[in-house]
C-alpha cells in the first residue's frame, strides 16, 4: 500500500512538473505568437517605441514591429510574410500592395516626415549645397531611392540644388534610413540625409548638428499606412489600425518631428 501511494505520488509530482514545464516554456512562445505583427519603415524606429508603449498601455494589446526600406518590406509582404499592419515611408508601396490584392484599404497618410541633412561636425550646413562640393566633406550618406522614399527626397534636393551629379563619387547608398543614420552618427560619413526623428530621438546621444531641408526641394514625403489581408481579419491589428490615427498617437508622432494634417 505505501509503494502504490508512493508510486502515485511521483506520477502526480510528474505531472506538476510538466505542467509547470509548460507554462514555463510553451505558454510565451503561443502569446508571442498571437502578438500582431506590424511592418514599419526604417524611419519610424525611435518614434515607434513611444507608439507601442502608449499602444500597449491603452490597450494591453503587445505588437511586434519589424522594420526596414519600405520597398523592401513590400516585397516580403507580397513573398507571404505575416505582417497585419504596414506603416510605409511614402504612399507609393502601399498603394502597389493594395492594387496588387495584399491590402485591404486603400493607404490613408498618418503623417509627413522632414528631411534633413546632419553630421557629427560641426559643418555650415545652413549652405549645404556650396558645403558638399567642397574639400571639407569627403564622404555623404543617403538613402537608396529606389527602396528608400528619405532617399529619393534626398536625390531630389541635390538635384534641385544642382549638384546631384557632382555628388555621386562622395554618396555612400543606405538600403535603409537606420543605416544611413549609423553612417552618420559613427563619423563613417562627414554628412547625410535623414529624418529629423533622429535628432528627436531622446534615445540617440550623439551630439549632432542638423539643417532642415526646404521642402519646397523635393516631394512631400507622406507616409502610408494599410492593414495587410489575413484569412481571418484581427480585430487587434485593426485596433492598432485606428490608435495610429487617433489624437494620442498624433500628439507622439508631432513630437518626434513629423507633420500631420
Amino acid at each position: 500500500m505505501k509503494m502504490r501511494s508512493y508510486i502515485n505520488i511521483r506520477r502526480g509530482c510528474k505531472k506538476l512538473l510538466f505542467a509547470a514545464l509548460w507554462l514555463i516554456v510553451i505558454s510565451p512562445l503561443s502569446l508571442k505568437a498571437q502578438n500582431i505583427k506590424v511592418a514599419i519603415a526604417a524611419n519610424l524606429q525611435p518614434v515607434m517605441k513611444a507608439l507601442l508603449k502608449d499602444f500597449k498601455a491603452k490597450t494591453g494589446i503587445s505588437v511586434d514591429a519589424i522594420s526596414g526600406p519600405s520597398g523592401g518590406l513590400t516585397t516580403q509582404i507580397k513573398n507571404g510574410a505575416p505582417f497585419d499592419v504596414f506603416l510605409s515611408a511614402d504612399v507609393n508601396f502601399p498603394d502597389e500592395l493594395f492594387k496588387s490584392g495584399f491590402a485591404t484599404n486603400k493607404p490613408v497618410v498618418y503623417a509627413s516626415g522632414t528631411l534633413i541633412i546632419c553630421s557629427t561636425e560641426k559643418l555650415d550646413l545652413s549652405n549645404w549645397p556650396k558645403l558638399l562640393p567642397g574639400g571639407s566633406v569627403q564622404k555623404i550618406a543617403i538613402g537608396n531611392p529606389a527602396i528608400a522614399p528619405y532617399g529619393k527626397a534626398a536625390q531630389e534636393a541635390l538635384t534641385k540644388a544642382g549638384i546631384y551629379e557632382r555628388m555621386q563619387p562622395k554618396i555612400v547608398l543606405g538600403e535603409s534610413i537606420t543605416q544611413v543614420n549609423t553612417y552618420i552618427t559613427t563619423g563613417v560619413v562627414q554628412a547625410g540625409f535623414t529624418t529629423l526623428s533622429l535628432v528627436k530621438d531622446a534615445a540617440n546621444k550623439t551630439q549632432l548638428y542638423y539643417k532642415i531641408i526646404d521642402p519646397k526641394t523635393y516631394s512631400p514625403i507622406e507616409q502610408g499606412m494599410v492593414l495587410i489581408k489575413q484569412p481571418k481579419p484581427k480585430a487587434d491589428a485593426e485596433k492598432f489600425y485606428k490608435y495610429i490615427l487617433s489624437p494620442a498617437a498624433k500628439k507622439i508622432f508631432t513630437r518626434y518631428g513629423y507633420h500631420l494634417n
